[in-house]
């Protein structure tokens, strides 16, 4: 039976964490803290247990900030279920593991399991690299960081809570901008009547979007809405005509 390989010095870690996070530390200390557990420290203080608490309060501010000034149309509930969705302990653990972020956590040896590394190590771990990359470089180095690893999380977020959404949100955004609520017109329908597709057009104020189809004209509407929301953003519209 193979032996497990022994563990990497803390200075590999750390060398290799860096490789694998795409960020180099002026202070590379801050990452050795990053990456220290209770079981393979000092003491407390000397874990990452102080820069997990950080780094998840610039977690949740980024997300939010990013948000807010990415997405004007939503409403202060939907923007706190996309920064829930994100902001988790599971999507953390799932980043950490897509960085390969196990080889370099530094671990009593009660905690070197064969099994592998618990999930709730790797989103401390994740946290509080937030944190050291912010202590070392500010707020715009662990932006970039969180962006780069959780964009796409964020992404599935966002377009998760569109799915039947883009009709309230264009509803929101048009009462709010315009005092009134787009109009839907049909623009022509094809197909058998057992399969038939139906051509929608939103519209605002005489300002006709980019129309696109649907299998029953409430889906139709709905990605009409879609390409709405998208050209007010300055956007191509992503459901074709």
């Amino acid at each position: 039976m193979p032996q497990p390989e022994p563990p990497l010095p803390e200075l590999d870690k750390v060398k290799l964490c860096e490789e694998r996070i795409g960020y180099r530390f002026s202070n590379p200390e801050f990452l050795r803290s990053a990456l220290t557990h209770a079981s393979g420290a000092a003491n407390r203080l000397a874990s990452n247990e102080r820069l997990e608490f950080l780094g998840d309060s610039v977690l949740g501010f980024t997300i939010c900030d990013w948000l807010f000034r990415e997405h004007q149309e939503y409403l202060e509930g939907e923007l706190t279920q996309i920064k829930s969705a994100v902001v988790s302990r599971r999507v953390c653990a799932r980043v950490s593991r897509e960085l390969k972020l196990e080889c370099c956590l530094i671990l009593g040896k009660g905690m070197q399991q064969a099994m592998g590394v618990p999930s709730s190590l790797l989103s401390d771990v994740y946290e509080a690299i937030i944190a050291a990359i912010y202590l070392d470089g500010g707020i715009e180095a662990a932006r970039d960081f969180i962006l780069r690893t959780i964009g796409k999380e964020l992404q599935e977020a966002i377009e998760g809570h569109s799915i039947g959404n883009y009709k309230s949100a264009l509803q929101q955004l048009s009462q709010r901008e315009n005092g009134l609520a787009p109009t839907y017109r049909l623009l022509s329908e094809s197909g058998p009547d057992h399969s038939k597709m139906f051509q929608i057009s939103a519209e605002i104020k005489k300002r006709k979007f980019a129309p696109a189809w649907g299998k029953t004209k409430k889906d139709a509407e709905q990605r009409a809405a879609g390409n709405a929301l998208a050209e007010l953003r300055g956007e191509d519209p992503p459901y074709g005509a």
